[in-house]
């Protein structure tokens, strides 16, 4: 568990919500959320409120999104995107900022920590049945 008190966390393709919401809870300062489905957007917001986090929140379509600077990255989707989106999540994370990217298959591990290494160090997989997550700071 990660101290997020006053932090700027990233939730990159949000879904539902549930780890934007949860670092709402651990005392993130401001959570963006991000997803590229309307509906992913509208099931966040709603479920954010529900969970009475809702002003910590804010919530973005890609092309929306104003692209500011976090502390914290999460991201829980596929690996194809997880690869494309390298360059961008180290843009959106400052230096020493910590990124956790999950949605990934054993047998994708290697090469996303590979593609990952240009920009952040301390790279760390956790494997759990047939899922990986990986762990690293900006360099």
């Amino acid at each position: 568990q990660a101290d997020l008190a006053g932090k700027r966390v990233i939730d990159y393709g949000c879904g539902s919500g549930v780890l934007a919401i949860a670092a709402a809870l651990l005392g993130a300062r401001e959570v963006i959320a991000i997803d590229n489905d309307p509906q992913a957007i509208e099931a966040t917001r709603d479920n954010a409120e529900r969970n009475g986090v809702a002003t910590s929140i804010v919530l973005y379509l890609p092309a929306a999104d104003p692209g500011a600077i976090a502390d914290v990255l999460v991201a829980n989707i596929l690996a194809g995107p997880l690869h494309a989106l390298a360059p961008e999540f180290a843009a959106r994370l400052q230096p020493g900022g910590a990124l956790a990217l999950s949605g990934i298959l054993v047998s994708q591990r290697d090469e996303l920590l590979a593609r990952y290494s240009e920009w952040f160090e301390d790279l760390s997989a956790t494997i759990r049945e047939d899922w990986v997550r990986i762990d690293g700071r900006r360099r």
